[in-house]
């Protein structure tokens, strides 16, 4: 059975996230969240909630033993971006685009459903 957290609108620009996500894909959940916790990234921090909320989601809702769940994917998507401009010489101005992430997690516990 699969289990899905999702974080939308993250301040944080997908590419410094998605280093992190790769490195806990397909890992059980304990050694995931030792990842994340010594991590010293934003990123970090973001993606460690997320996948707190799914196993938060798998314990109550799926009624699922934590022991047994991996990190199926672990994605980070483009979110949208604000358009700011930045002053430049002689009046004119650059553009500037903040981009934001969406983080999406999916943990299964191996079993498939029929």
């Amino acid at each position: 059975m699969d289990i899905t957290a999702k974080i939308k609108f993250v301040r944080l620009s997908p590419h410094k996230a998605r280093e992190l996500a790769r490195q806990v894909q397909g890992l059980p959940v304990s050694e995931a969240l030792k990842i994340v916790d010594f991590s010293t990234k934003k990123a970090a921090f973001l993606i460690g909630k997320t996948l707190k909320s799914a196993v938060a989601n798998a314990e109550n809702n799926a009624k699922l033993a934590v022991d047994d769940l991996i990190v199926k994917l672990a994605v980070v998507d483009d979110g949208p971006r604000l358009k700011r401009f930045w002053p430049r010489a002689r009046g004119s101005v650059s553009p500037i685009k903040r981009r934001m992430s969406n983080i999406k997690v999916v943990l299964t516990d191996g079993k498939n459903e029929e």
